[in-house]
């Protein structure tokens, strides 16, 4: 693990080397993360995607999660704004990339990390994009899941499963829980913002997913026709844990059909 210093915000990331005897020269796999999740919380399902693409990896955590630096006054002066992933993913994420050295990557996003992906490739170049449980907008069953996230963390159940995972856990939970409970966040949409998306693309979405409705991926192939949906049945909001080989080999294929670089 390491940190980069991004305009004096240093961000935890972690390098996945390619496996042995992969292709060499193949656009690596940048992976984004949920509104609660991190470097660590990813578990190891980022290298064995590696493994089954033959692609190197790199994973970080946002500003506030995992051992990335913490949002002073997260509930005031710091609190996240509506357009947060947008700055996320137009701010952040390229000034990342180029100091990783990073021209066109394969970003893999699950939920606020594949909404992340969405909109950075409507902006800018990347190999491919295979996105999770996106949210291209917020539903009435998002906001209602996200208000139970709430009603456990006051009651003492959530918090601890994840402190082991984030410096500023009490950070983590309210920048998230705060922002997508808000007003002001229930007209967030980029549904008219993903035509602009040219590269291969890949939309995961479990049949049981209890922070959204199969119309966020159906939508999503509606403003870009070319994208491919993979609707997983057993499976809820985080594919990559509930069904990971359907969900590895689905990408493996994807990024074999579309990316040989």
């Amino acid at each position: 693990m390491q940190k980069v210093d991004i305009g004096g915000v240093f961000i935890e990331v972690d390098h996945l080397p390619a496996p042995a005897g992969a292709a060499p020269g193949r656009a690596p796999l940048v992976f984004l993360h949920e509104g609660l999740g991190s470097v660590a919380l990813w578990r190891d399902w980022p290298a064995s995607l590696c493994a089954a693409t033959g692609r190197a990896g790199w994973v970080y955590s946002r500003r506030g999660y995992g051992r990335s630096s913490p949002v002073a006054d997260v509930r005031g002066a710091g609190r996240l704004r509506p357009d947060y992933m947008h700055r996320e993913a137009l701010e952040v994420l390229p000034a990342l990339l180029a100091r990783l050295g990073i021209a066109r990557p394969v970003l893999i996003g699950h939920s606020d990390g594949a909404t992340i992906a969405l909109i950075h490739a409507a902006h800018h170049p990347v190999a491919a994009c295979a996105v999770m449980a996106p949210h291209l907008m917020v539903e009435d069953v998002s906001v209602s899941s996200i208000e139970a996230a709430r009603r456990a963390w006051e009651a003492g159940a959530l918090r601890p499963r994840l402190a082991r995972y984030h410096d500023d856990v009490d950070g983590a939970f309210w920048q998230w829980n705060d922002v997508w409970l808000s007003p002001a966040f229930r007209g967030f949409d980029i549904r008219a913002e993903c035509r602009a998306i040219t590269a291969p693309l890949l939309a995961i979405q479990g049949l049981d997913d209890e922070y959204g409705t199969l119309a966020q991926i159906h939508d999503l192939q509606r403003a870009v026709p070319h994208a491919r949906l993979l609707e997983v049945p057993a499976c809820g909001h985080s594919p990559h844990r509930d069904q990971p080989e359907a969900v590895n080999a689905a990408i493996a294929a994807f990024l074999e059909d579309h990316c040989h670089s």
